[in-house]
């Protein structure tokens, strides 16, 4: 069995994450010790487990940056993009910011991950609200108007929590907002209008 060494880890280098796979063609072992080993060295703490055949080296993890976080929180739950209240504090949109807290939209599940004091929440959207969301970066992200849709779609459903007074909704197309609208529940429909004004 491969033994600990900084040179093997090394090989590593800089990802974000890396899977069993990865760890069997950087070590040059087979798949069957890969999955030993990444047991071993979480056990360790060497590796943090994102989830299942999902790890980081946990020497980056205490480095990550908020784009790393928004990476991993695509990965977590495929296919997803950031949304919510998350992508509303990246645009600036809200007063809120939310500290080593990341939510997405997701169309297999909801479902929250909570690793090393960071948590991913995952809201399930149903097929014909999963759109309007760009790569950028290597990050799947909502337009601004489409991350306030989504958490006004979950808030009339109880499904969400909003503070809409720390929002600023000038900063929002009101036009694209509207042609997005109408695909929306009348409860949806009616709270965004009385709150944009449109």
């Amino acid at each position: 069995m491969l033994s600990m060494n900084y040179s093997n880890l090394n090989k590593l280098g800089k990802r974000q994450f890396f899977t069993v796979a990865d760890i069997q063609d950087l070590f040059g072992i087979k798949l069957e010790s890969a999955w030993v080993l990444c047991t071993r060295y979480t056990k360790k703490g060497v590796f943090t487990r994102l989830k299942k055949n999902l790890y980081v080296l946990n020497d980056n993890w205490e480095n990550f940056s908020q784009k790393d976080f928004l990476k991993i929180s695509n990965f977590l739950q495929v296919p997803s993009y950031i949304s919510f209240m998350t992508a509303l504090s990246l645009y600036e949109v809200t007063t809120q910011v939310q500290r080593d807290y990341f939510e997405s939209a997701s169309l297999k599940r909801s479902v929250k991950f909570e690793i090393k004091g960071v948590t991913f929440n995952f809201y399930k959207l149903k097929k014909k609200y999963y759109f309007d969301f760009t790569k950028n970066n290597d990050i799947f992200l909502a337009s601004k108007e489409k991350a306030f849709i989504d958490s006004v779609y979950l808030y009339s459903f109880g499904k969400y929590k909003i503070d809409f007074s720390s929002l600023d909704l000038d900063r929002l197309d009101k036009n694209r907002i509207k042609k997005i609208l109408d695909i929306y529940p009348q409860k949806t429909r009616r709270i965004i209008r009385k709150k944009c004004r449109i």
